[in-house]
């Protein structure tokens, strides 16, 4: 959420630059009120997308190892779709549908997503654009469409988190369960759907106080586990996160212990 309003900040603030300028470029000149209005709005644009342009091209890279990770291999086989990729294991019931973290490459979650698959559920790791999950929350549909499994799960880290949680609550009929990886809904989910919610005890960029008031969105048997030394970046691949905290396992422990509790959910629903 905090993206979000990072995003909006940022336009509105190069919107009023925009504005002061051409308020100050005008100011002894004898122009028409029409034509400094004009040229104020069409000021600000210029600096919004200037802004906006600078703001989405700086975000977090995957680590070398998802490179490995993005291979097939004997217990899981890994392609290239149009919405991301795929992660086609061993299994052919149940799905996940995973939304990446805001302004991460989609690529960083591969290798958790690659041990998701080779316990027997495949996984989609979906791409987003400008990698902001809030600007495709609604991919899920797309996949859901094109493919065919008997049970779906959604989920997300951090911003992406949230985007899962707005397509479940809109469309609770379409998933079995929802998994959340240091991120909380902001409409209630419905109690039919089986809820996990998963942080690290190190997490520097949850914000906490929002997570526990919108315990109320939670489902009424939601799941909740704490990965003890475990911090905000460590369910990716992608380095040290802009405020996170010192995790004291490795991503690898991380993603391992994360990737376990979701099989564990999965296989309760069955």
């Amino acid at each position: 959420m905090k993206y979000v309003l990072m995003t909006v900040t940022v336009c509105l603030v190069c919107l009023l630059a925009g504005w002061l300028t051409v308020r100050f470029l005008f100011k002894n000149r004898n122009a028409g009120r029409g034509k400094k209005i004009i040229c104020s709005v069409l000021c600000g644009i210029l600096f919004a997308c200037i802004a906006g342009a600078g703001y989405f091209a700086v975000y977090y890279h995957a680590e070398p190892v998802c490179d490995d990770a993005l291979l097939s291999s004997e217990t899981a086989e890994v392609r290239e779709i149009d919405e991301g990729w795929f992660f086609d294991g061993k299994g052919t019931e149940n799905a996940l549908i995973f939304y990446p973290g805001g302004k991460v490459e989609a690529e960083a979650y591969a290798p958790l997503m690659k041990r998701i698959a080779e316990k027997g559920t495949d996984c989609f790791l979906v791409k987003m654009p400008l990698n902001m999950a809030v600007f495709g929350w609604k991919k899920a549909e797309t996949i859901m469409n094109e493919y065919k499994y008997e049970r779906w799960y959604l989920a997300g880290h951090s911003l992406g988190g949230s985007a899962a949680a707005l397509y479940a609550s809109k469309y609770p009929e379409q998933i079995e369960g929802l998994i959340m990886l240091a991120a909380y809904p902001t409409k209630k989910i419905d109690d039919d759907i089986a809820y996990l919610s998963i942080y690290g005890s190190e997490d520097g960029c949850l914000e906490k106080d929002i997570y526990e008031s919108d315990r109320q969105y939670w489902p009424e048997d939601a799941e909740e586990h704490v990965i003890e030394n475990g911090n905000h970046a460590g369910f990716g691949s992608y380095g040290k996160q802009k405020g996170d905290g010192n995790a004291l396992i490795s991503s690898a422990e991380q993603q391992t212990e994360t990737a376990e509790q979701i099989i564990e959910l999965i296989e309760h629903q069955q």
